[in-house]
């Protein structure tokens, strides 16, 4: 019990010393970039992903991460880099999942075919079972009669409908 106490006490603490590193200029105001810089900034910061949020751009995300890469781009915009090259750059350090419309490439088909991967195998799934649910037939009374008689037979029972073994 005392082990358990203390991994959670380490984990906590390591938590708080983690959070304590965040970049402090990141949540500092940017300083003013010229109109034509500043569209620029604007569209791309609306085209990355905030790897906190997953579903968010750096835009519309108040994570510090996405503090952090707000004022990458804004840095590397202020020295004169092209939105290719910045786009290389945060692709290179966090891959392609940065880019909140990822290309289709071969590292990402998964990315865009698993969608409708899931789909189809749902879709198999669901006719695989409809198949199996019709190929079953509800037994008629035929078939339960026979299985009574089958189940009296085993049982030693006599119903009655068969004439008595041995008069004839």
């Amino acid at each position: 019990m005392r082990r358990l106490l203390l991994a959670v006490a380490l984990f906590i603490g390591s938590l708080s010393i983690a959070a304590a590193q965040v970049d402090d200029d990141a949540l500092l105001p940017l300083a003013p970039l010229p109109a034509a810089q500043q569209a620029r900034y604007e569209g791309l910061i609306h085209q990355l992903r905030c790897l906190v949020c997953q579903n968010e751009t750096i835009a519309d995300s108040q994570a510090p991460l996405a503090a952090d890469l707000r004022k990458q781009v804004h840095d590397q915009i202020a020295a004169g880099r092209s939105d290719a090259q910045i786009k290389r750059y945060l692709t290179d350090r966090y891959g392609d999942f940065v880019l909140y419309k990822p290309p289709f490439k071969a590292k990402t088909w998964l990315l865009w075919g698993g969608p409708f991967l899931v789909l189809l195998v749902a879709l198999a799934v669901a006719l695989r079972f409809a198949r199996s649910r019709r190929a079953m037939a509800p037994a008629t009374n035929v078939d339960a009669d026979a299985l009574q008689r089958l189940l009296d037979a085993e049982r030693g029972v006599d119903r009655g409908d068969d004439p008595p073994k041995g008069s004839a």
